[in-house]
């Protein structure tokens, strides 16, 4: 029997925080729990791994924020804080036919065959990096942030190479891209973020337009020079800003996330060193334990859906729990909460649900995995004695309900 979702919603703290804590009291409750957004907005967030699987391959959920009940009906302003997430065009707002043209005109990057070619370049820029980050603590009396040294310019180096992005704009793209999907941000702030930053990326592809390159931007501007019925000019910056945010920031997360999850745990690092788990366990295992994005904003039921016996009313805003999902005990037993690195290689091992479910399946997941096993295996074998130089209480969370991670990541490079 249908039952609408009982009691208050629950509100998500625009600031962020650490989301277990709470996904535990709401998953005790019921796999899909209703919560307010910023502004009053009503929403729904689909926490439990079975039921989220569902809905992120059912075929009544929409992605288009045509869908959106309360941004139709004007009850979101232009300073809304996840406004961005509805509205920007490209894959992750797009459905059908539109989806499946923006998806493939993408994917030629991430081909296995061109992810592997970029080994070699991963391999070199972390060398560089890490040394970049045993210069910081040197300076700094034997401690650096890891995040801001090595986590963030990575994955930051790596996509902006692939998209032919020049270092001069890298560090603006990334301080932009942290107040788009800052959820705690205001209106005024909203706007002018987002200005800057499609003038940022227009300034890029027109860069890219006068002179191509071997590079994803260029090949989408063929595409649309081509035939504008491909691509548009706002499909087009809207894809470079999917591609620069969830390109770089889904990989810091996850590469903050293994060291800090390692270092906590001293017994599962020893494991991987002794050769009874892999480094591609840790990153599966990160991904799964500690998720680097909490809530994904949005898909709409189509018409009122029922999920694991729960109302969703069509046009609701809904989240995707991935932080919460990869702890749900129904789905990775009673030690869900335990860091495991050995679980990922266990026979009967259900596969989390971090990097998304079906048709819109994260295209970057090869090179994020790629790009994490590198940094973390180079990482430990040059910093043996590695460890966190603060408490995990102590460290600053993101500004964000969405992103899950810290802001820095203080670390003492003992010998």
């Amino acid at each position: 029997m249908e039952t609408p979702p009982a009691g208050t919603p629950h509100r998500l703290d625009p600031a962020g925080g650490c989301p277990h804590a709470d996904n535990a009291r709401l998953l005790a409750l019921g796999a899909v729990a209703p919560v307010e957004l910023p502004g009053g907005i009503e929403g729904m967030a689909v926490l439990g791994h079975e039921a989220l699987r569902e809905f992120l391959q059912h075929p009544e959920v929409a992605r288009s924020a045509e869908h959106f009940t309360a941004l139709r009906e004007g009850r979101v302003g232009p300073g809304w804080p996840l406004l961005t997430f509805a509205t920007v065009r490209g894959m992750t707002t797009a459905d059908g036919e539109d989806h499946r043209r923006l998806r493939s005109l993408v994917s030629r990057a991430f081909t296995p065959r061109r992810v592997e070619q970029l080994r070699s370049r991963i391999i070199a820029l972390t060398e560089e990096l890490l040394d970049g980050l045993a210069a910081a603590a040197t300076a700094a009396g034997g401690v650096a942030d890891l995040r801001r040294h090595f986590a963030l310019p990575l994955p930051m180096g790596v996509i902006s190479e692939l998209l032919g992005v020049e270092p001069e704009f890298r560090d603006r793209l990334h301080r932009l891209g942290n107040q788009v999907v800052a959820t705690d941000i205001e209106p005024g702030d909203v706007v002018a973020a987002n200005r800057e930053l499609v003038a940022v990326l227009a300034e890029v592809a027109a860069a890219k337009a006068a002179h191509p390159g071997d590079d994803l931007t260029s090949a989408l501007i063929a595409a649309r020079d081509e035939g504008g019925d491909r691509l548009g000019q706002e499909e087009l910056i809207g894809t470079l800003m999917l591609m620069i945010i969830a390109g770089h920031e889904t990989t810091l997360n996850l590469i903050t996330n293994a060291v800090r999850a390692l270092c906590g745990h001293p017994d599962q690092l020893g494991l991987v060193r002794t050769g009874r788990a892999g480094w591609t366990d840790v990153v599966d295992e990160t991904l799964r334990w500690d998720a680097p994005v909490s809530y994904f904003p949005f898909r709409y039921p189509v018409r009122d859906l029922t999920i694991d016996g729960t109302l969703i009313p069509a046009g609701t805003p809904v989240l995707a729990g991935y932080s919460a999902a990869g702890r749900d005990p129904a789905a990775h037993g009673e030690d869900a909460d335990r860091f495991d690195v050995t679980r990922p290689a266990r026979a009967g091992a259900v596969r989390h649900l971090s990097l998304g479910h079906g048709a819109h399946y994260c295209l970057g997941a090869p090179l994020a995995r790629l790009e994490a096993t590198v940094a973390l295996e180079r990482l430990f074998d040059r910093f043996p004695g590695l460890e966190l130089a603060a408490a995990e209480e102590d460290l600053s969370r993101d500004a964000s309900f969405v992103g899950n991670s810290v802001r820095d990541l203080p670390v003492r490079l003992a010998p």
